[in-house]
């Protein structure tokens, strides 16, 4: 399958174009500078509004994970804007192209996040659930809506809302096994918050999924079966690395630090369930977290030195 990606430099997008060369897929990654010809990559320009459609011609798949991170730096009104574009106007832009292709590709996998539901405690969140209110929650309507041109067209759309992807040599875990290594680590507010999460691996292997399967279509939790609290999650972070976790960020200090980002992304409880992912059969290879921990722990990058 000849496959299309963005955000291909990503901590997701890096891992998951290995994964489809090993598994004898053709990529071409859409980049916004320096791109490849001989690879095949196509430019675009999202903040432009620019993209030759028909050098996306041939593309059987597309992963579209571009995005801009939303955990660097305090969510001002522009840093949200910024935000919301990178995810909603890329994703148009993205979308109305596929439309106007001579023949589409057959099905379109679109980054989404669980903050699509967001705050709601010790709730059982399902893909049928209604979304939350918030920031995150309304910049998930919108990037998800962006998608109608392809859908219109025909093409199968999955909205993969992931959860906090757990993996070596980047991502959040990178930063937390740092602090936890200093003697940092410690329950953040109550503790009793729930973190929805899935292994790095597991996150590739699900999009692997979505591309194989005919079946799924719409939005999709990308999460493991087993949610944890924040206390949970602190403890077993805290025993792999053997630091201590007797320290707490009290909300009203991680207020403090981080405005408005402090509930989205530290206080905020969102317990998810993949209901469609293990109804399509997908057998998770990190469900736990402790195994899931332990996998990237002990890859290069994130191995603690003399540990």
């Amino acid at each position: 399958m000849q496959v299309i990606v963005t955000g291909a430099s990503g901590f997701l997008g890096s891992a998951l174009l290995t994964a489809l060369r090993n598994c004898g897929h053709e990529v071409r990654r859409l980049v916004r500078s320096a791109p490849n010809m001989e690879a095949g990559d196509v430019l675009w320009d999202p903040a432009a509004g620019r993209l030759d459609v028909p050098s996306l011609e041939g593309a059987e798949g597309v992963v579209h994970l571009a995005g801009e991170s939303i955990a660097h730096g305090r969510w001002t009104a522009a840093r949200k804007e910024s935000i919301r574009r990178s995810r909603v106007d890329g994703t148009r832009l993205l979308c109305a192209s596929l439309a106007r292709m001579a023949k589409p590709p057959r099905v379109l996998a679109c980054a989404s996040a669980i903050g699509y539901y967001g705050s709601r405690g010790d709730d059982v969140l399902t893909e049928e659930s209604p979304p939350g209110s918030g920031f995150l929650s309304d910049v998930c309507r919108e990037w998800e809506a962006a998608t109608a041109p392809a859908l219109e067209r025909g093409i199968r759309v999955v909205h993969l809302r992931f959860g906090l992807i757990l993996g070596g040599g980047g991502g959040a875990l990178k930063t937390l096994a740092s602090t936890f290594r200093m003697g940092g680590g410690g329950i953040v507010g109550s503790g009793r918050q729930y973190m929805s999460w899935i292994a790095l691996e597991d996150a590739v292997g699900v999009i692997l999924h979505v591309l194989g399967s005919g079946d799924l279509r719409g939005p999709l939790n990308v999460v493991t079966p087993n949610p944890v609290t924040n206390a949970e999650f602190t403890k077993a972070l805290g025993r792999i690395l053997s630091r201590p976790t007797l320290l707490r960020l009290p909300a009203f200090a991680a207020r403090l630090a981080l405005g408005e980002m402090a509930d989205a992304l530290l206080l905020s409880s969102t317990r998810v369930e993949p209901a469609k992912l293990s109804a399509s059969g997908y057998a998770f290879k990190h469900p736990e977290l402790e195994g899931a921990l332990r996998a990237a722990i002990a890859r290069p990058g994130l191995a603690a030195a003399g540990h």
